[in-house]
């Protein structure tokens, strides 16, 4: 199988802090690959590399055999990789709709005169979202009123209506509860049953377990090792995460 995306090499360095030293991986479709580590570890700097934040101080990333490297995020974006960041970048006076075309409104021309097609895009997330399982009682509710997990879940939306074949998260499980929690990783399981690739950053180790069909820990900018779930347990995990400032 040809990797989906293929990062080789990726170096980052700040003036004289190399945050990101020499990570390599693929990720398949289908596949949840996740990035575990703890604060410091790199995660945030390699995903930024790879969505086009970033230019790397060395190193490639290939997504679709295509050369990305040195491409602007919304170049990324146009690609099929969607990042959501913990901010989720939903606007909390909207709802899910205006939110899923947030910054590429439908219009509808009157006479002439284009108008914000609100309805339509209404419609249209209603779709994606039963697509995916979610159920939002009041499609019109600014999405303020949603839960954690539900503001999750348009995030997620809006990346597949979008045409993602690649979703990279951000601690996706972060601040919410057990419930909602548990929404997500449900959420992660239909997307890889689609063929969309995720890339998971976390240092939750349920989360890890739950989600991940590869765990790629990074240590102080570096890989600390690679294990399949059902390889390895919590504790080689943490000590991994741990061994390079033991």
């Amino acid at each position: 199988m040809t990797p989906l995306l293929k990062a080789r090499g990726l170096k980052k360095r700040f003036g004289g802090n190399e945050a990101v030293k020499d990570v390599s991986f693929d990720v398949n479709e289908g596949e949840c690959v996740v990035l575990a580590g703890d604060n410091g570890a790199g995660k945030s700097t390699v995903i930024k590399m790879i969505s086009g934040v970033y230019v790397p101080t060395a190193g490639e990333v290939f997504f679709n055999d295509q050369l990305l490297t040195g491409q602007s995020p919304n170049a990324v974006r146009q690609s099929g990789i969607e990042t959501i960041y913990q901010d989720l970048a939903l606007a909390d006076n909207l709802d899910p709709g205006l939110n899923l075309y947030l910054g590429r409104e439908a219009t509808r021309r009157i006479f002439g005169i284009s108008f914000v097609a609100r309805r339509a895009m209404r419609e249209r997330a209603q779709e994606v979202l039963e697509g995916l399982g979610i159920v939002i009682p009041d499609p019109s509710a600014p999405v303020r009123d949603l839960s954690g997990g539900q503001r999750q879940a348009i995030a997620i939306a809006r990346a597949i209506h979008w045409k993602a074949k690649l979703v990279i998260m951000d601690e996706p499980t972060a601040a919410l509860g057990v419930p909602e929690q548990r929404e997500v990783m449900a959420l992660i399981e239909r997307l890889k049953s689609q063929g969309v690739g995720i890339i998971l950053i976390s240092h939750n180790l349920p989360d890890i377990f739950a989600a991940g069909d590869r765990i790629i820990v990074l240590a102080r900018g570096v890989v600390a090792g690679e294990r399949k779930p059902s390889e390895t347990n919590d504790e080689e995990i943490v000590r991994m995460m741990m061994g390079a400032t033991l």
